[in-house]
């Protein structure tokens, strides 16, 4: 048996000031000062880290958010002078799809490397849109041996990346004709994909490659980050190019090991200018998600390539028509996955998906629906203290970047950030080894696509009340 595979996480506390969802309410001109207070008594030292805080007569009053909500200090107050309220600062924060609560979750799990617990159960809905809408079958959860991180059977989460022959060819004296595969491995279903949020220079290209090399799978690099990065961490980094990084000295001396191109009218001329220069590089397509994303892959299949990232915008949505959001991905990437396996050629390609993907589930349900592996954007950059203030258009650039941020993401220490999202993918690496464990499933590669494997949300609505409204529509033509 290999050894198992294992990240190494280290706490790593966020530089940034911590926006946290409950507050404390104090009336303090009623104190009387109690020998037991229960301010000293509190279990997370909030006031006293407050106290700290605010130690400063001239700067500004404020909390550290480090509230739990345990009430503990509200009902031991003998006079009653102390309240809890909800922070509409936590409550501004994101958006709809990036909400406050994986907001936070994500620091936490980007502090400390372990995954989150809330302690009072799920209370969400009990579905919703896009990844919401799907249900994992758990029914293994109960084989004591698929306890998922505390199992005795080794899980495995690696993925090869790359074209795979159909069939193996011999020669009339027995031996192997067929060229090998030279798949790339990596140790995690995920790769660390490009910020869509920034703009060429906002990026950390040198903490995302310290971050591959330690989760050994690969970092999406612009084309002249990627030159100007280590020899050492070339392996570890892919190269993104467009026609016009052709031109440029050293953007295609920085390709090793693969080498993804942004579609587009030059796209064959780059892809042969990459191959004259490293013929045993790896080339990869990187697609904007959209309603004809499957006819266009089906095109290039034909022109020899066998590897496509699709990136769908921040929410996880194609691009429709005008720019508007199309399907969710949980939807195109089922399309795309089904049309290949007509196709007859599916285990041909690898399909890498981004956009949207913000929670560890996100990643398991995203290969369940047909992809072979996921690009982690957004939820780096939130790992590192962003809040997702993209709505804000006052705070943007031309580029999509926000102009001054307030957590300074791009201005920090690359060691620093690459630990931060090393703790977020070992925390993810976890949870996705729980998921597998409770399906009864030993290899990640088998989830791709196991659509059997879970619960959608409109089919089950649909065998309960499709009745109804066929019932409805004949009363109504009646």
């Amino acid at each position: 048996m290999p050894d198992r595979y294992h990240i190494r996480t280290l706490p790593t506390p966020g530089r940034f000031r911590r926006t946290g969802r409950f507050g404390g309410i104090d009336w303090r001109e009623d104190c009387s000062r109690c020998a037991n207070c229960v301010k000293l008594r509190c279990c997370f030292d909030v006031y006293a880290h407050e106290g700290a805080h605010n130690r400063d007569p001239l700067g500004p009053i404020g909390t550290l958010d480090e509230c739990k909500a345990c009430f503990s200090c509200v009902q031991g107050c003998t006079k009653g002078l102390l309240a809890l309220a909800v922070n509409p600062e936590f409550l501004d924060m994101g958006d709809d799809y990036w909400t406050p609560e994986i907001l936070a979750s994500t620091w936490t799990q980007a502090d400390s490397g372990k995954i989150p617990v809330s302690g009072a159960g799920y209370r969400g809905r009990f579905t919703g849109p896009g990844f919401d809408s799907i249900w994992t079958d758990m029914s293994e959860i109960v084989r004591p041996t698929r306890d998922g991180i505390h199992g005795r059977e080794y899980i495995s989460t690696t993925v090869g990346i790359g074209p795979k022959p159909m069939r193996l060819a011999f020669s009339p004296e027995g031996r192997m004709s067929s060229p090998p595969a030279g798949l790339l491995e990596v140790q995690l279903p995920a790769v660390l994909d490009l910020d869509p949020r920034s703009g060429p220079n906002v990026p950390l290209p040198r903490a995302r490659a310290l971050a591959a090399r330690e989760l050994q799978t690969v970092a999406m690099v612009g084309a002249a980050e990627a030159a100007g990065l280590p020899v050492d961490l070339r392996p570890f980094v892919v190269p993104v190019l467009d026609a016009g990084d052709a031109l440029e000295p050293g953007a295609i001396d920085a390709v090793d090991r693969m080498a993804e191109l942004v579609d587009g009218p030059g796209l064959g001329a780059l892809a042969e200018a990459v191959r004259r220069a490293r013929p045993r590089a790896m080339l990869s397509v990187r697609l904007r998600l959209a309603p004809e994303t499957g006819d266009r892959i089906m095109s290039l299949i034909g022109a020899g390539f066998r590897v496509f990232h699709l990136s769908a915008d921040l929410h996880g949505c194609e691009r429709g028509e005008g720019g508007s959001a199309g399907r969710h991905i949980r939807d195109a990437v089922r399309a795309i996955h089904g049309r290949l396996v007509d196709g007859g050629v599916r285990d041909e390609v690898t399909l890498i998906v981004s956009g949207g993907i913000a929670l560890a589930e996100h990643m398991a349900k995203a290969i369940l629906c047909g992809a072979d592996l996921v690009g982690v954007d957004t939820a780096l950059a939130v790992a590192l203290g962003c809040r997702v203030c993209r709505r804000d258009d006052a705070r943007r650039g031309e580029e999509g970047a926000c102009d001054g941020c307030p957590a300074g993401i791009d201005g920090g220490d690359a060691v620093y950030a690459a630990q931060r999202m090393i703790n977020l993918m070992g925390a993810w690496h976890s949870q996705l080894i729980e998921v597998l464990g409770a399906m009864g499933i030993r290899e990640v590669r088998r989830l791709r696509g196991e659509t059997g494997r879970a619960i959608f949300a409109e089919e089950i609505e649909g065998e309960a009340f499709g009745d109804l409204e066929r019932i409805g529509a004949e009363q109504e033509i009646a």
